[in-house]
């Protein structure tokens, strides 16, 4: 299936990359669109956090969140990757994942060092391999 999304990739979206890799879909490929154009409807395409579509921020939460629920994965790991994207990519009151601020600045590095979004997404999928072990492991 085909997954679009917006450029300039961040730590929601390269967590859903993962997600979306790891657990939804093994052969995804994944299209970029500029920011703030809206996605055209094709068939075999799917849109993620881009504002306005089914996968996208949701009830106070990312869109890595809104994936996990729309696709029924209930595993308690994954769902605390999902309070971590929460607090690392939407403002928060408090905060309770110490972790969350240490992602966002690695995958805020890994977008600027990387060619390009493809290159993004290839880079932090280990990071996320990482850190669904550790978790698991913890």
């Amino acid at each position: 299936m085909k997954w679009m999304t917006w450029e300039n990739v961040g730590i929601d979206r390269m967590a859903c990359a993962w997600l979306i890799r790891r657990f939804i879909d093994t052969e995804p490929e994944f299209l970029f669109i500029p920011r703030g154009l809206k996605p055209e409807t094709q068939p075999d395409t799917q849109p993620f956090d881009i504002p306005g579509v089914l996968l996208s921020h949701h009830r106070g939460h990312c869109t890595f969140h809104t994936m996990m629920r729309e696709y029924h994965l209930d595993d308690p790991v994954l769902l605390r990757i999902a309070r971590i994207i929460d607090e690392a990519d939407i403002v928060q009151d408090a905060l309770l994942e110490p972790i969350a601020l240490g992602l966002d600045a690695v995958c805020r590095g890994i977008r600027m060092v990387s060619q390009d979004d493809y290159a993004a997404f290839k880079t932090s999928y280990p990071l996320f391999e990482g850190l669904y072990a550790y978790l698991k492991s913890d």
